[in-house]
């Protein structure tokens, strides 16, 4: 079953993901900030990305998903976001936001897990 990553700094919507992802039987591996999160994708490699918007500083994940960009990893990005409930901007997937897909945060199981398998059957 797929690798999956997510990295954010809130441990409960790691543990939410995780046991989520799990149940459907996807392995995972999280990390708790874009350094670690960095290091872990670059090592395990995994198939898809849950990434979170604003970890340490308010921009964290957008610069982690352009750095994994300029790295070469083509890895699909599914990224957490609850950005736009609060000022109301919305994103879009491009070159300055390099990632697959949004969802607003919170996220319930059955739309988690429609992302995530959509993107797997991208790559």
């Amino acid at each position: 079953m797929a690798l999956i990553a997510i990295i954010d700094d809130d441990p409960d919507i790691i543990e939410a993901s995780t046991l989520v992802l799990q149940s459907k039987g996807y392995d995972t591996v999280s990390a708790s900030n874009p350094t670690d999160g960095f290091k872990k994708i670059m090592e395990l490699q995994p198939q898809l990305i849950i990434l979170d918007v604003m970890m340490e500083e308010p921009d964290d994940g957008f610069f982690l998903a352009q750095k994994l960009r300029r790295n070469k990893i083509t890895t699909p990005i599914l990224m957490y976001t609850s950005v736009s409930k609060t000022i109301g901007f919305e994103y879009a997937a491009g070159e300055m936001v390099p990632v697959d897909d949004f969802v607003e945060k919170p996220i319930s199981p059955d739309e988690l897990l429609n992302k995530v398998e959509n993107l797997l059957k991208k790559k």
